[in-house]
């Protein structure tokens, strides 16, 4: 029997694609109350990316260079909106708890009489 090698981009790809699975099916299993820390790990792992995408970028050279720095732009801009996001649920979901501050109490007239 012979032993045929997998091709290295489909071996990435078939990869890519259960990490796909497997994220989906851990970000919807958790509950509510972990989900401002898990937040917090995701704005975390984003601004790894953007300092990856950054070095990607300035580091591309040569003639296929473009697609580095295409690739690199890309990450950070992605990568960028996906912190803000984060920050913005974050924040709204803090919002959920804070006490909410009641209108002082009309003053009653004094009768006049």
């Amino acid at each position: 029997m012979e032993h045929v090698p997998v091709d290295p981009t489909i071996f990435r790809l078939a990869i890519f694609v259960l990490a796909i699975f497997v994220g989906y099916y851990v970000v919807w299993s958790v509950t509510p109350a972990l989900h401002t820390p898990l937040m917090a790990v995701t704005n975390a792992i984003s601004s790894v990316i953007v300092v990856g995408g950054l070095i990607a970028a300035a580091a591309a050279s040569g003639d296929d260079g473009w697609i580095a720095k295409g690739a690199g732009v890309a990450a950070v801009t992605l990568a960028s909106v996906n912190i803000f996001g984060g920050f913005m649920v974050t924040r709204r979901m803090l919002a959920m708890y804070r006490k909410k501050e009641r209108p002082p109490a009309p003053a009653k007239a004094a009768d006049a009489g």
